[in-house]
């Protein structure tokens, strides 16, 4: 192969292995010429450890956790004899417990990593080897490789289209994975390379590709194929990105460009990070508090103690010496300083964090059990991906959120029609009324009709009717609908039709045609033959005026048998109503509201129109057109008038209503989550038009808003005044009401507070991809995250994966809101890893998102009840948890502090030492584990359906945050306090009831022991809002295990006898407990501990009672009434928005059709409609406003006949 000495001036040499890539250079079959370039494999890697790392990378991710690292330093610290008042293993079993489960948890995760991995990597792919095609593994495969692909397989890497079996080297694929579209897209070789068509020819190719740089952009790509002293362009039409499938082409063959980490899919994932939740954070920073706090006390006791020996210690030295290396006050306070560390370290225990995951485990098993997250049709229940985030679910405030496949199924069903006046789709009972909501009669029956589609059901059979009876505006409107169109048509057997629609909309409308009598049976490059009620007829296809996105509308020119010329159009009805003739005048009023009631119910509609032209006026446009399309500069837009030329003056026919269906329950789980004050985004690959279409079905657009600012320019300026403008609106409309709010252009990007976000009126962002490319630079970005918070909804459309995950971003960045990014697609996998939380969509074709998301689920609707159930309680659950934990420690460890100066500072523990052990394991440990995993507020039902509002303590992180530690730190301390003062002023006189002295170490620290346990057991039992049977159970059963564990271990001889310096305090349980004093001691602490708490929740309860309460209160007092059923109705409003165009269409069709290049017909069926479901009906919301009218220009094609049957 010889290669032309001049290299494109676009892309500068390749530098050496290991610099970074400025250009790609492959060689076809030449492995050993790609090999130098040090290109990665095709093996993908998305988990975080292998067998070697594990251990040390765990490890060191584990002790960045602040608590891990202070755990370890006491261990340290408790193997100093010296200065150790408590046996190392009370520290070091704890710490081991906790990173030995985390590091399970970790490798478990990455275990199921691994295990995706390695089934993409071994996915089989045929490649050309040495002139023949071998099996080999994805990740096998190398750059400059030639592989054969076959119908409905994954593309596996980034690949040149060589050949297909399709005419000139086309194909087609399904660009799900990366854009979310499921309609199908061409793609084309280059003609030198087309008719490479087997095995040895393609051994043969030694082309070599010089092109970009492996990037994210998946709609760009630039580069260069030299093959036999010639150079090819290449475009982005000519290559199948990895992700793609291929479908209704037999095979193809392509070269692998990019592979693995450098392709398109890949550089668009993002990386996988380390999501911790807010709660996490704050634990942090408060042991790191609380560890200043232990210091500080420790100093003081030091202090204390280097005073006390120096002053009053010294004269005890006889029978008190001094430990051995003790040589001074000072050195002794030392010392002191670092036992009391240890002695106090409690404050902080590491029972926390064991605590803490097993409560996470518990939520994340309920979000895994829940038969209301079930979806019983694919049989899959929810799936809690991960431990760590669950109670950050009921502190989410921006949802970002796919549209196809997420919101909608991406089903379109051909759902009414507006014909000559008359609206056709209203259920009808069988007195011929419209039925109410709810009922279904039996569909319309189409089994006349040999060709009909089974999948198709209608329910209006006054439709069917008005065909049969020969209605020449219903024929001529389905007669339409086969002629003007893109769809290809195969035939596997005889009355076996399959259609390749570029789009399911174009396809719904082609069938519902097919149904009706009307059946396109194939087509030329110049004819289309339709078969009209059982009969055949051929028109001549003169020309096709393609669909683009300023036109929003396509037409066919055809001539009929008869020799008759017309023009058939369908488009959006803000097109298509201004180039009618006047004469239509009434039946476009008619029509109007009849489209105003279809988009009124979600639907999307089109509007069709037809043209009788002259043969003279047809021959003089034709040759002008021939021209146009030859002509060298701005054919495009001589094409444009000519177009606009034609089609003008027509008559109207009616109007069509397709139902892209929503997922169940869309609309009224976004309206809950509006309620609950979450803000919600759709980010999609999809048209604009499309995208706002399901923004209406979904109820985030409505016509009640004030306005609906769309942002669609090309430039930084046209941007910038477009997002100015909209502020200004914003603003201007406050001004009017009177809120006199002063409008700041410039805003702290610190800390976005905009005035823009009070403001009075709704408004809804509507804003394209390159739009969001300018609006998302740094000096932008504060501008439009402005604006959109501003809005009630905001849609991006036609938008990269990489940009989803940049909004996200920026959100995160400056709103420091808890972000929840949900897709179902590998398009959607960056914005998933970017989110605090991802949720993945489970669907077929679903799996890299659920693959990186931490929460999956089958249907958008359960994410209202992971929200407003699960992740609600978690909140609460966690932060009542900490509360009290914190609360319990610092009364149990404060009590060493104020010991400490009644006992010469010496670091003498107040309990014993088997108390300390036991109270955080054994005692405390399982009530608050109750609390913490079965605790509600306010219960499921109420949760579920009335009260969304209750998540804005969450929101706003009321519920534990600074204030709130230093509350329960507080209480706490005030707790201590009376638990030791109150025993010790008691026992500083009393007697036994044998007249000894009561007043001794043990007795005192028995008292205070069981005062302490009897405290938290009844406070637990106050914060405890929920009580179920463990809860009973664990609070009174852990009561019941102290008196039982403190009477067999002090009232044990055996055990003392064996042990003499561990077991100290025989028998001393049954002579303390037995005297009447002690027991009015503990009665008196934990009255006066108790009091206050119970007091100030009254008064609170009483005064200023918390959504919550208002809540169980409403409960209570419904529960005392009798239940009234009421049948609601809903009922519609009258709708004035204008539909978008129903298609979502590419440019270019028509002019492939017109060429012939896509006319052999494929033997292989088109899968997408041969897998479609039964279309179903929607139901009205409110009652249809139709009434006839006479329309002018009653079209004439089609003879006026009664079809018998």
């Amino acid at each position: 192969m010889t290669v032309p000495r001049e290299m494109p001036e676009k892309w500068p040499r390749v530098r050496g292995p290991g610099r970074a890539e400025e250009e790609r250079r492959v060689r076809a079959n030449a492995r050993e010429y790609n090999e130098k370039f040090q290109y990665a494999s095709n093996c993908i890697k998305t988990s975080k450890y292998n067998i070697v790392t594990f251990l040390p990378v765990n490890l060191f991710e584990q002790f960045q956790e602040v608590a891990n690292t202070y755990f370890l330093f006491l261990l340290i610290l408790q193997l100093i004899p010296q200065i150790s008042s408590l046996s190392w293993f009370t520290t070091i079993v704890p710490l081991v417990l906790v990173l030995t489960i985390t590091a399970v948890k970790d490798a478990t995760d990455d275990y199921f990593r691994h295990k995706s991995d390695n089934q993409v990597n071994n996915r089989q792919s045929q490649v050309l080897i040495g002139g023949v095609l071998r099996q080999e593994q994805w990740m096998n495969v190398r750059v400059g490789d030639i592989i054969k692909l076959e119908n409905n397989q994954f593309v596996a890497a980034d690949l040149l289209l060589l050949c297909s079996s399709e005419p000139h080297g086309l194909c087609y694929i399904e660009t799900a994975e990366l854009d979310g579209e499921t309609n199908m897209k061409v793609r084309q070789a280059i003609p030198v390379t087309s008719e490479l068509g087997d095995t040895s020819k393609l051994a043969r190719f030694d082309g070599e590709v010089i092109c970009e740089p492996p990037n994210n952009k998946l709609d760009k790509f630039g580069g260069t194929l030299y093959w036999k002293e010639n150079k090819y362009p290449l475009s982005n039409q000519n290559m199948l990105l990895r992700g793609c499938v291929l479908r209704n082409t037999e095979w193809c063959f392509g070269l692998v460009i990019f592979a693995g980490p450098d392709t398109k899919l890949m550089q668009n994932s993002g990386r996988t990070k380390f999501k911790r939740t807010s709660i996490d954070r704050l634990m942090n920073t408060l042991v790191l508090w609380i560890f200043g706090f232990l210091v500080c006390m420790g100093v003081i006791l030091a202090i204390g103690n280097a005073i006390w020996e120096h002053e009053v210690g010294v004269c005890f030295q006889i029978y008190l010496p001094w430990d051995e290396g003790v040589h001074s006050a000072f050195f002794s306070g030392f010392l002191s300083f670092w036992s009391y560390i240890i002695i106090l370290n409690t404050v902080v225990p590491i029972s926390l964090y064991v605590s803490v995951e097993v409560i996470r485990l518990g939520h994340s098993y309920f979000i895994n059990w829940d038969k209301k997250m079930y979806c019983a049709k694919r049989r899959t229940p929810a799936e809690a991906r991960t431990t760590t985030l669950n109670e950050e679910l009921g502190q989410v405030e921006y949802i970002f959120s796919d549209k196809t496949g997420t919101l909608t199924q991406n089903i379109m069903v051909f759902s009414k029609c507006s014909v000559n006046g008359h609206s056709y789709g209203d259920v009808q009972d069988v007195l011929g009324h419209k039925a109410e909501l709810g009922e279904r009669p039996e569909p319309v029956d189409f089994s006349f009709n040999p060709l009909a589609d089974p999948r198709f059901q209608f329910w209006d059979p006054s439709l069917l009717e008005a065909v049969k009876l020969g209605d020449p505006h219903v024929h001529e409107f389905f007669r339409l609908l086969s002629l003007c169109h893109t769809v290809m048509s195969e035939e596997k057997s005889e009355g076996e039709l399959y259609y390749k629609a570029q789009s399911p909309d174009e396809g719904a409308l082609v069938t519902a045609a097919r149904n009706f009598g009307f059946v396109f049976r194939s087509r030329t490059p110049k004819t289309i033959t339709v078969h009209e009620l059982g009969r055949a007829i051929t028109y001549q296809l003169l020309a096709i005026l393609d669909f683009n996105n300023i036109r929003k509308r396509m037409s066919v020119i055809v001539r009929s048998p008869e020799g008759k010329i017309r023009l058939y159009c369908k488009g959006a009805d803000t097109i298509l109503l201004e180039r009618l003739h006047p004469v239509n005048q009434d039946l476009t009023n008619v029509t109007t509201d009849h489209l105003n009631e279809y988009a009124g119910e979600g639907l999307r509609t089109l509007v069709l129109a037809y043209k009788d032209l002259e043969e003279s006026y047809y021959e003089d446009w034709s040759e002008r057109l021939h021209r146009a399309g030859s002509a060298p500069e701005a054919r495009e837009d001589r094409l444009a008038r000519l177009y606009d030329e034609v089609e003008h003056d027509m008559m109207l026919l009616g109007a069509t209503a397709i139902e892209d269906k929503l997922q169940q329950g869309v609309p009224e789980t976004i309206a809950i989550l509006t309620l609950a004050n979450i803000k919600i985004w759709v980010l999609t690959g999809d048209k604009q038009e499309t995208a706002v279409n399901i923004g209406y079905s979904c109820k985030m657009l409505t016509d009640d808003m004030t306005e609906v600012f769309v942002v669609t320019g090309h430039t930084v300026l046209e941007v910038r005044e477009e997002l100015r403008k909209a502020r200004e609106k914003m603003m201007d409309a406050s001004r009017s009401m009177g809120n006199g709010f002063s409008y700041q252009e410039k805003l702290s990007s610190s800390k976005l507070t905009s005035v823009l976000e009070a403001i009075a009126g709704e408004y809804a962002l509507v804003i394209n991809g390159h739009s969001l490319a300018h609006a998302l630079e740094a000096d932008m970005e504060v501008e439009f995250l402005e604006t959109a918070c501003a809005c009630k909804a905001v849609i991006c459309c036609r938008v990269t994966p990489l940009q989803k995950a940049q909004v996200v971003e920026l959100v995160k960045k400056y709103k420091k809101a808890v972000t929840l990014a949900i897709g179902d697609g590998a398009n959607d996998v960056s914005m998933i890893k970017t989110a605090h939380i991802g949720c993945g969509h489970q669907r077929a074709g679903g799996h890299p998102a659920v693959l990186a998301s931490d929460y999956s689920f089958s249907q958008f609707k359960f994410l209202q009840r992971l929200l407003l159930v699960h992740g609600r309680w978690s909140y609460l659950r966690m932060c009542k948890f900490l509360c009290y934990f914190f609360y319990k420690n610092f009364a149990f460890t404060m009590v060493h502090f104020w010991f400490g100066f009644f006992c010469g500072f010496s670091a003498q523990t107040v309990y014993d030492q088997y108390f300390i052990t036991l109270y955080n394991i054994v005692y405390t440990s399982l009530p608050v584990l109750a609390m913490g995993v079965f605790d509600q507020d306010v219960p499921e039902q109420r949760e579920h359906g009335v009260s969304p509002s209750c998540t804005r303590p969450g929101q706003l992180n009321l519920l534990f945050n600074k204030r709130e530690f230093f509350i329960c730190i507080a209480q706490g301390i005030y707790t201590s306090v009376l638990m030791f003062f109150i025993p010790y002023g008691v026992f500083a006189d009393a007697t036994r009831d044998d007249g000894a002295q009561l007043a001794d170490y043990q007795s005192f620290a028995v008292t205070v022991a069981t005062s302490l346990v009897i405290v938290v057991s009844v406070q637990i039992g106050l914060d405890t809002g929920f009580w179920t049977a463990i809860n009973h159970f664990f609070i009174w059963g852990s009561l019941a295990a102290y008196f039982a564990i403190l009477f067999a271990m002090q009232h044990s001889d055996g055990l003392f006898q064996m042990f003499p310096n561990q077991f100290r305090f025989v028998g001393n349980a049954q002579n303390t407990l037995a005297q009447p004093t002690v027991w009015l001691t503990i009665a008196l602490t934990t009255v006066v501990c108790i009091m206050p708490v119970v007091a100030f929740r009254f008064l609170k309860l009483d005064l200023k009672p918390e959504l919550s309460d208002t809540v169980r209160y409403t409960q209570l007092v419904r529960k005392k009434q009798k239940t009234q059923h009421r049948c609601m109705r809903r009922v519609g409003r009258a709708g004035s928005r204008r539909s978008g165009y129903a298609f979502s269409h590419q440019e270019g069709f028509g002019e492939l059709i017109m060429s012939g290049k896509n006319m052999r017909l494929s033997s292989l069926a088109l899968s997408s409609f041969a897998a479609r479901p039964s279309a179903g009906w929607i139901e009205t919301l409110r009652k249809k406003k139709g009434s006839d009218s006479s329309a002018a220009g009653s079209p004439s094609a089609a003879p006026d006949k009664t079809l018998k049957v």
